[in-house]
């Protein structure tokens, strides 16, 4: 099957699993994770109408998204990877959202880079939910006080919040934990599953799933 046929397979998947979840036929949007593959492989999943798409590294999407989003109006691209602060300004240039704000040093250089470049992608917060010391994310029981602080210290206005749950674990719990932290901050948002448990996710309140290989398959491995 081409990357098209797998968008129409995911995308019919997704409003299978809204409507089993009683959720609003399109209530929740699909990112199309693109890391890793080149702009030609992109391009096809872009004719066929998808127009959210998903990165990881700031380096790697500058290297084709300017020409991607060029050609084609409506391009909607989320930072998904963690940032260094040397790359915020890129980032804040390229990115219409940030799902990764993760620590309070981003936070303060995300505003000032807002108020240098006048520019406001949509930021979300990524919530660490199974405490994994190699991953990044905020602690979920910090998760309201970090929230509190970038909108009233930095005013920056946190849309929505993010997580990747622990590959060993079911990721139900982990998405439950997520809705329950937006809930209590007002957060309505909610960036959860992907390729694996995208369905899940969407029981559980998910309003964007980050699908990658289940589009574009299995990335080579070097």
């Amino acid at each position: 099957m081409t990357a098209i046929d797998n968008l129409a397979a995911v995308l019919a998947e997704i409003r299978a699993a809204e409507q089993e979840a009683a959720r609003r036929a399109g209530a929740v949007r699909l990112v199309a994770v693109s890391k890793t593959r080149s702009a030609d492989e992109i391009r096809p999943v872009i004719a066929a109408g998808q127009r959210l798409f998903g990165e990881n590294k700031v380096q790697e999407a500058q290297a084709k998204w300017p020409g991607l989003k060029a050609e084609t109006p409506g391009i909607e691209l989320h930072l998904l990877g963690p940032l260094q602060s040397n790359k915020t300004a890129d980032a804040v240039a390229l990115f219409d959202v940030i799902q990764s704000v993760d620590r309070e040093k981003i936070a303060r250089e995300i505003s000032r880079e807002i108020a240098r470049q006048d520019r406001r992608p949509l930021l979300y917060v990524q919530v660490n939910t199974g405490s994994e010391a190699q991953k990044a994310g905020i602690e979920p029981t910090e998760a309201k006080a970090f929230i509190d602080m970038c909108r009233s210290e930095l005013g920056l206005a946190i849309e929505g919040l993010m997580c990747i749950p622990p590959v060993d674990e079911n990721p139900g719990p982990h998405f439950a934990l997520l809705a329950r932290i937006a809930a209590e901050a007002g957060i309505e948002r909610l960036s959860m599953g992907m390729s694996g448990d995208f369905e899940t996710a969407i029981a559980f309140g998910a309003t964007e799933v980050r699908v990658g290989t289940a589009i574009f398959g299995e990335r080579e491995r070097t």
